[in-house]
């Protein structure tokens, strides 16, 4: 039953990636670019799952277990801004500017076949390994 609800919510989420255009590359370049062609649209898909999320968490915060599966309730404990999250944003936001692109969307482009997004991917498997040999 867990296996199936988180192939559902996966589903679910890269439906809404390709539906908003945040897979395409080229629409969240649009969005960033606020000298040039500005595309605000990304602003109302971004407010659109901010303004659903909100209550959820909110709702989800008084629980002691999961809705459907009734396993614990596990949402992050540590609200602390320190370096390593203003590096680690800083880091993700460049990135997303450069490539136009983010991890999800970018996992979603290449299921549609999107091969331009190959290198997007292997750089950021490469940093993943990079963090977890240093973290050791």
């Amino acid at each position: 039953m867990r296996n199936l609800i988180a192939l559902l919510a996966g589903l679910l989420f890269g439906l809404g990636l390709i539906v908003s255009g945040m897979a395409n590359p080229a629409k969240v370049q649009g969005f960033l670019d606020l000298a040039g062609y500005w595309d605000p649209s990304l602003a109302l898909v971004m407010a659109g799952a901010i303004g659903v999320a909100t209550p959820l968490f909110w709702l989800a915060r008084r629980r002691s277990q999961t809705v459907l599966t009734h396993e614990p309730m596990q949402l992050p404990a540590n609200t602390t801004i320190d370096r390593k999250l203003l590096l680690g944003s800083a880091a993700f936001g460049i990135g997303w500017g450069l490539a136009g692109i983010c991890p999800g969307p970018a996992l979603v482009a290449i299921a549609l076949g999107k091969h331009s997004v190959l290198p997007f991917l292997l750089a950021m498997l490469a940093g993943m390994l990079i963090h977890t040999r240093l973290q050791r």
